[in-house]
């Protein structure tokens, strides 16, 4: 399939620049997986959507503050020069001091550059074979990066097309409210519509909830380049399905119940985890699945999940899942119904 398979007009007033004014208070498109059928309703509505012994499924993955701003040192010692932006993916010692950053304007950050950052840490450039020719850098610290390192340095990690600074909103409404595990370099953003108040309306119904784990990495922020979706090779992303949280979805299996993954990410983990049967295996693993269409799903059964950027792997994602024809004619009925798109958007139930 080529990459304008799945492309889309957009006009850049849709694309949400800040969240709605109170959480959970978004659309909500319905859309039927088979029939493409579309009905435009709101977040409220979600709980009579969903049958009751239904199992939804979250990643309760945590954004870490992985955005942060160094200062070129020269030769001399503490001479400063132009401010460099790094973001954090990942850490590549278990020590915490070598760490896999994307930087900005790549091609002018070259091995045994030194870089200040805001409390003084100095970390350098070091070689590393994947890293040529890409936006990718390494960098090793003297010192470990800890969670409080990140906190006093680093700013919310917001996505390229959301044209603002982050601010202290941000620190709250890009974190969805049942994150826990600290690592994601951007939010599991279809967690975000979720509030205390609809958690306890699922409960009321019935509705069954678990969590997995996986840390949003290198994937999120790299565009398809291969013209031949089939080309395109996945970045590596870990996750982690707690035991209890395995056998809830066997024994929903088992019974025939509904699975229902919230974001796409959490459909990447039960997806990579499962036999042909659908059912997981709990523990910890890396994943770099790649679903589009022709993929046959094989946990999943509904999916909850944001709108998409074009010609990205989550629009294949959700157009294996239901049908490239149909997710495309219901994009096109969301933006003639100014729908909200991307990360502070709105959101799509597909069942």
């Amino acid at each position: 399939m080529k990459l304008s398979d799945f492309d889309f007009d957009l006009p850049e007033e849709l694309i949400a620049q800040k969240p709605a004014g109170t959480r959970g208070q978004d659309r909500l498109m319905l859309l039927g997986r088979s029939s493409g059928d579309v009905r435009h309703l709101k977040m409220d509505d979600l709980p009579d959507l969903i049958a009751p012994g239904t199992l939804m499924v979250f990643n309760n993955s945590k954004v870490r503050r992985s955005r942060c701003y160094g200062v070129k040192l020269s030769e001399k010692e503490g001479q400063g020069g132009r401010e460099q932006e790094f973001m954090f993916l990942n850490q590549m010692t278990p020590d915490l001091k070598i760490w896999h950053t994307m930087v900005k304007g790549a091609k002018k950050v070259k091995t045994g550059n030194r870089y200040s950052f805001f409390d003084g840490t100095v970390g350098t450039i070091v070689e590393n074979e994947g890293d040529e020719g890409s936006e990718f850098r390494t960098v090793r610290f003297e010192i470990p990066l800890d969670d409080l390192w990140f906190e006093k340095n680093g700013h919310i990690p917001l996505p390229p097309y959301i044209r603002r600074e982050d601010d202290d909103t941000d620190s709250e409404r890009y974190q969805t409210v049942y994150a826990k595990e600290t690592g994601s370099s951007a939010c599991p953003t279809a967690g975000l519509h979720f509030t205390e108040e609809m958690f306890a309306r699922l409960d009321a119904k019935k509705i069954e909830r678990c969590f997995v784990t996986l840390h949003v990495g290198l994937g999120t922020f790299l565009p398809v380049r291969a013209q031949n979706i089939e080309d395109h090779k996945m970045h590596e992303e870990f996750y982690t399905i707690p035991f209890d949280t395995a056998e809830k979805i066997n024994q929903a299996k088992k019974e025939g119940r509904p699975v229902l993954a919230v974001g796409t990410t959490s459909v990447r983990t039960l997806e990579s985890a499962s036999d042909e049967n659908g059912f997981v295996k709990g523990g910890s693993g890396s994943t770099s699945i790649f679903m589009y269409p022709g993929y046959t799903f094989k946990c999943v059964n509904q999916v909850f999940t944001n709108f998409h950027t074009p010609q990205s792997t989550l629009i294949m994602l959700v157009s294996a899942f239901a049908g490239r024809e149909n997710i495309l004619n219901a994009y096109r009925e969301a933006v003639e119904q100014k729908y909200r798109f991307f990360s502070y958007g709105d959101c799509m139930l597909i069942k």
